[in-house]
């Protein structure tokens, strides 16, 4: 089974005082942040930045997208990342707390059985061609055999930093597509996919008083910035981020991960799970 490794990146410290409202933050993003010095500064950063609900902006921008990646959460609290496609428009926005998906059933992906009434999910919406990315997370509704909605929980934008620039669009997939193969171990197709890779997604999550909070992620790279080692564990730079520290602080507490490597020329998609150590 493949592990993530990363670190945080340095950050020059500041004092600490103590923050007297209820933060917005979970224990891992908070001990992160304090590790490197920027609490307080995210406190009232992630105030300002992470809303309830999707600004104008989001809601123009979501139903541009080809493309939407998903965090989902199974019945044994493994936790995948995967893709939805669509053509123009199969992202809409029904109003600023409400994301719909057209997007069919499909029994081969895993994430599907995080995909039903009532689960948590996160999302990332990311333009390849502009390296727009907007991220939410939320909870599904009404799911159907053609699609789903979800209810705005948390929703933020994020910069472009390290998304790889290309220019792709929706295919509708052939008749007979290669069928799901599952291992337990990564093969040498699997290591070579991964070190040719200068894209890949991460979703994560966190349970916090009493409900579920889905997270998925991008990073990107110059091909092979990701390592496999031989044991079939992954080393992933530590480039700098916004600091939040979402992936990572859901990481420390929940100790699960899942990565989702794309071929953009296949369509073909490698999907990892990082299983808590037992």
């Amino acid at each position: 089974m493949a592990d993530v490794v990363d670190r945080p990146q340095a950050a020059p410290a500041e004092k600490s005082r103590p923050i007297d409202t209820p933060s917005i933050w979970h224990a891992g993003e908070m001990a992160l942040q304090e590790t490197v010095g920027v609490r307080r500064a995210m406190e009232r950063q992630g105030a300002q930045v992470i809303r309830d609900h999707l600004i104008d902006q989001h809601r123009l921008f979501f139903p541009l997208l080809p493309s939407i990646i998903i965090g989902a959460v199974d019945e044994n609290g493994d936790v995948w990342s995967t893709m939805r496609e669509g053509p123009a428009g199969f992202l809409s926005v029904a109003d600023n707390k409400t994301l719909e998906i057209a997007a069919t059933v499909d029994v081969s992906d895993p994430a599907e059985a995080g995909l039903s009434d009532g689960c948590s999910v996160g999302l990332l919406g990311i333009q390849l061609g502009t390296r727009r990315r907007n991220r939410l997370n939320g909870v599904v509704r009404g799911r159907g055999a053609n699609g789903f909605s979800v209810g705005v929980r948390e929703s933020y934008g994020n910069c472009p930093q390290y998304i790889q620039l290309r220019n792709y669009s929706f295919e509708p997939a052939p008749a007979s597509r290669p069928s799901r193969q599952e291992s337990a171990e990564l093969s040498d197709v699997h290591r070579a996919m991964i070190a040719a890779a200068d894209t890949f997604f991460v979703a994560s999550y966190v349970d916090r008083d009493g409900s579920r909070h889905v997270d998925v992620s991008h990073r990107g790279g110059k091909p092979g910035f990701v390592r496999v080692n031989k044991d079939g564990s992954l080393t992933i730079p530590d480039f700098a981020g916004n600091l939040y520290f979402n992936t990572l602080g859901n990481i420390l507490v929940s100790g699960r991960a899942g990565l989702c490597f794309p071929d953009f020329e296949s369509g073909s998609l490698l999907q990892i799970v990082r299983r808590q150590h037992q």
